[in-house]
């Protein structure tokens, strides 16, 4: 390979195909902050891939960290990858144009290894599309000595086995912990010459790396799993999850890419946290990411003044899934609008409560008479907000409402789920009873002259997935029609309230919600599925208008599996999951507990009121041991 130190690089496609498709932008790489090395004076070549389109891609923070880790070491160059649209996938089909990376603009093929970010099951054939572009077989089992290494990470990798046909191996956890070992231990024996097999076996003795061409699967005459099995004895049984037990002095982009175009979250990220306190029992990453760990607030104040002088970003919003439990916050939001204001620059505070120190702090850095709040209640009944553990009383719900009113704010967002476990029509109703009595507040809280117009009230409805290593992983789901007509519920009961033309509803798609639910839980059988979906054309199915449920259904049934298997059917409490094999920290005893106790109606304190007993504490750190000798 030719050294490419200066600044020419020749562009993988034409100025004409350039001019042909929609955003050439995302194709041509050389963003600010990106990084360029000397092919040289390098050992290994990384693409990190996000499989969906670049706008999507580069809001990602778990990229950006990879990133940065990799490129920091003088030997390895990491480069970008995301899934090219349609438009230019078509091109690059007809003219048989590899896919190539954006950095360097070589193909994929020529790399070491792909690595390829699981965040969203409705990805998945957007892998074969890269795949496929790459021209690099789909299954692992038919590439050769020529061909990259193919690694995924991410939420869904805590599931792998869907997918496990195209990978050669997985990293379970955050990559800050392990990946330097990887890398080191693929140095050494590219150096020896030791093949990509001899690799492999190496890697899986690795804490947290699991190579699923080493495990195999038996069934019961049911079709549920009977055993999974190591196929050497040198490697482990289960997997253990990798923390990061210090994210004070953790790697993080101080120089974060900037793309060329506004992406999904055009914005400084500054990550103020990992992991939760609270055990919503239908939360898969408040669990994952156990146990919740802090990152020092005068590091924040560090990052985040280093990050606005790199990018020239206009807004910078704190990353958390729960950004009130973050015990400096007050200082961290004080510090920010002193830095921030002077310059501009907006500051975004999602996943706050509703209490009213965070609607004096939103009063103080957003525009209330054009910002909405948000609230997630995720149920419309308290009955069923005891099931799912949310925390939340319908008095915190209606006080929360009553302070912002009060505060200048006549725009709310409310989110549920429809389809959670116990569930009745009754708990349906309550979605939009609720949304009209917080209408009502805003009209006995405020006087009419003092009203910035009418309320708004959006409510909108997913339709709940139950995830692996969450306590709902037993529940069973419904069919399409199911869900449609839970929403025709919630839809018709919304034109019966008494200030119905104040509430606006949205509800999402029933036939995703299925497709996805099979794929967070199903087995390894999946892959050839998901093969068939992708040459039946699927691929970019996170995309409504690109969505064809149809075409799935013809792919089940090419391969002789049932939807109904892996989401109608009671799961026992003995039967032995597909992802049983990974230690997420927290143990299946403690998530059968908390099912039990979502059946009885049982409120688990969180965290730091109470432990639970989850099995986080083994990796010693984060909220486990706060105020502890």
């Amino acid at each position: 390979m030719s050294c490419r130190s200066g600044n020419f690089r020749k562009q993988a496609l034409s100025d004409e195909i350039l001019m042909r498709v929609e955003k050439p932008a995302r194709y041509i790489g050389n963003e600010l902050n990106s990084v360029r090395k000397d092919l040289e004076k390098i050992d290994i070549r990384f693409a990190m891939c996000f499989p969906d389109v670049y706008e999507i891609g580069m809001s990602h923070l778990g990229i950006q960290i990879l990133y940065e880790l990799f490129n920091r070491r003088p030997d390895t160059w990491c480069e970008r990858v995301y899934s090219p649209w349609p438009d230019l996938h078509r091109i690059m089909k007809e003219e048989k144009i590899p896919l190539f990376a954006l950095e360097s603009q070589d193909a994929l093929k020529q790399f070491d290894f792909l690595g390829i970010t699981l965040q969203y099951e409705m990805c998945y054939t957007n892998i074969l599309q890269i795949l496929d572009l790459a021209q690099i077989p789909f299954y692992a089992k038919e590439r050769g000595e020529e061909h990259p290494l193919v690694i995924g990470g991410g939420p869904c990798a805590y599931n792998p086995e869907p997918i496990a046909a195209f990978f050669d191996l997985f990293y379970i956890g955050e990559g800050e912990e392990q990946y330097d070992a990887l890398l080191n231990l693929y140095k050494k024996m590219k150096k020896e010459q030791k093949g990509r097999a001899a690799f492999l076996h190496e890697a899986a003795k690795l804490e947290g790396i699991y190579v699923p061409s080493l495990y195999a699967a038996s069934y019961h005459e049911d079709g549920t799993l009977a055993a999974f099995t190591p196929l050497a004895d040198d490697i482990p049984k289960k997997i253990k999850k990798q923390v990061d037990r210090n994210l004070t002095d953790s790697v993080y982009p101080e120089k974060p890419v900037v793309p060329f175009l506004k992406a999904t979250q055009d914005r400084i990220v500054l990550e103020i946290q990992r992991g939760c306190i609270r055990g919503c029992r239908f939360c898969q990453a408040g669990m994952i990411y156990r146990p919740n760990r802090e990152k020092d607030v005068s590091r924040l104040k560090e990052l985040a003044q280093k990050m606005i002088a790199s990018t020239g970003y206009e807004e910078i919003s704190l990353s958390s899934l729960s950004s009130s439990d973050y015990s400096q916050l007050e200082e961290l939001v004080e510090f920010l609008i002193g830095e921030c204001r002077e310059k501009g620059i907006n500051i975004s505070l999602p996943s706050l409560r509703i209490d009213a120190f965070s609607l004096d702090v939103m009063s103080k850095v957003q525009d209330v008479r054009k910002s909405s709040l948000t609230f997630a209640p995720e149920a419309g009944s308290q009955r069923l907000r005891n099931v799912i553990n949310k925390g939340l009383t319908e008095e915190d719900i209606l006080h929360g409402a009553k302070e912002a009113f009060s505060g200048g704010w006549n725009k709310v967002k409310l989110y549920f789920m429809l389809g959670l476990p116990t569930e009745t029509e009754a708990d349906i109703r309550a979605i939009p009873e609720l949304a009209n009595e917080i209408a009502m507040l805003y009209y006995d809280t405020v006087p009419k002259e003092e009203r910035n117009g009418k309320c708004q009230i959006t409510i909108s409805t997913s339709f709940f997935v139950p995830k692996p290593f969450t306590p709902f992983q037993w529940a069973s789901m419904g069919a399409p029609e199911d869900y449609i007509a839970k929403a025709g519920i919630v839809n018709g009961h919304l034109r019966e309230q008494l200030n119905h033309k104040s509430i606006r509803y949205n509800w999402h798609e029933a036939e995703v919600t299925v497709l996805e639910g099979v794929l967070a839980r199903g087995d390894r059988r999946l892959s050839d599925v998901i093969k068939k979906a992708y040459e039946n054309g699927a691929f970019f199915d996170a995309w409504s208008e690109f969505f064809d449920f149809g075409k799935w259904l013809d792919a089940f049934e090419a391969c002789g599996l049932s939807i109904d298997f892996y989401n109608r059917r009671v799961r026992f409490e003995e039967e032995l999951f597909p992802w049983d094999f990974l230690d997420a920290g927290v143990t299946k005893e403690f998530l059968l507990r908390e099912w039990k106790n979502a059946l009885a109606e049982t409120v688990t304190p969180n965290c730091r009121q109470q432990c639970s007993g989850c099995g986080a504490r083994t990796f010693g750190g984060g909220v486990c041991f706060e105020d502890k000798n």
